[in-house]
């Protein structure tokens, strides 16, 4: 078993940027994690908007430099799937498949993941087609027809990306107009291999070994019609961005939760739980990006520093 003063659950950027500010208080402080440090900023391909990000920053360069301040201020990296969480009482105890992390404050940094559409065979192209992170998989489809689902920002930057490989790109939102920010839209709209399908949603996913057949229908005409590659016979891609979905099972009853389950806690990142905090994409915000996040975090270790030296 192994003691620390805090524990990070999650090596996203909250939970990094936690344990950087963990290490200037002189904590002993460990970030848990199940896989790759990062978080979901790593399917990101190019990040703009973060302040002193470098000239193409992708979101695995910049966590990399995140990992290393972590380190350079002492924090423990422990890589481990946790099962089971006990947050009551002084010392809080996480259990995991390779041992036993017991803390005095704990910050929950667990992050969310993408959100599948819900449709007859998504589940079966997974893998064979569909796919939740362009990034990874874009180069899969080179010379071949994207489609992309969503409307945010997330899902017309990556629409974006994927042109570069894709012969054509095309976005399906069930609106006449998109949600991402202006200036993505601006660079969507100027990109010569992006086309929009307008007020359309996806019925069903079709294919025999690989995904080859989207069925759509338009909300406003109610006129079905099966979408597909500009060559016969062909597969096709298909990328979904539409929202994320917390995960909160370890500790769903442990801290309060609002009704899209994400926790609920002050400005000082508290939760119901003495001791226990929560920053980044699991918390209930109107704003999820990385600075947001790298904020939570530094807020979540400042606030249990400060519960440890009282």
């Amino acid at each position: 078993m192994s003691d620390f003063d805090v524990i990070i659950l999650g090596g996203g950027p909250a939970g990094l940027a936690a344990a950087i500010y963990a290490g200037r208080a002189l904590l002993k402080a460990a970030v848990i994690e199940r896989s790759v440090l990062g978080g979901q900023i790593l399917l990101t391909n190019e990040i703009a908007n973060y302040p002193g990000a470098v000239s193409e920053e992708s979101g695995y360069s910049l966590m990399e430099r995140f990992e290393k301040s972590a380190k350079d201020f002492g924090a423990a990296f422990i890589y481990d799937t946790i099962e089971k969480l006990e947050l009551e009482g002084e010392i809080k105890t996480l259990y995991g498949q390779n041992g036993q992390y017991r803390a005095k404050a704990v910050i929950l940094s667990t992050g969310a993941s993408p959100r599948k559409l819900g449709v007859p065979g998504e589940e079966r192209f997974i893998g064979k087609g569909v796919s939740y992170c362009a990034t990874c998989d874009g180069a899969f489809f080179k010379n071949k027809d994207v489609f992309v689902v969503g409307g945010g920002d997330a899902a017309v930057e990556e629409a974006a990306y994927l042109t570069r490989f894709a012969r054509k790109v095309t976005l399906i939102h069930r609106r006449d107009e998109l949600r991402a920010s202006k200036q993505i839209q601006e660079r969507a709209f100027g990109n010569e291999k992006m086309e929009f399908l307008w007020d359309t949603v996806v019925l069903e996913l079709c294919g025999e070994n690989l995904l080859s057949g989207i069925k759509v229908k338009n909300v406003k005409t109610g006129e079905e019609s099966l979408l597909g590659s500009s060559v016969e016979g062909e597969n096709i891609g298909f990328f979904v961005f539409v929202g994320i979905e917390p995960n909160n099972a370890l500790f769903a009853d442990e801290v309060n939760l609002d009704e899209l389950g994400f926790v609920v806690t002050d400005e000082e990142m508290k939760t119901r739980a003495p001791g226990v905090y929560a920053a980044g994409d699991i918390r209930k915000k109107s704003l999820r990006q990385v600075v947001t996040a790298a904020a939570d975090g530094a807020i979540a270790a400042a606030a249990a520093a400060k519960l440890l030296e009282e």
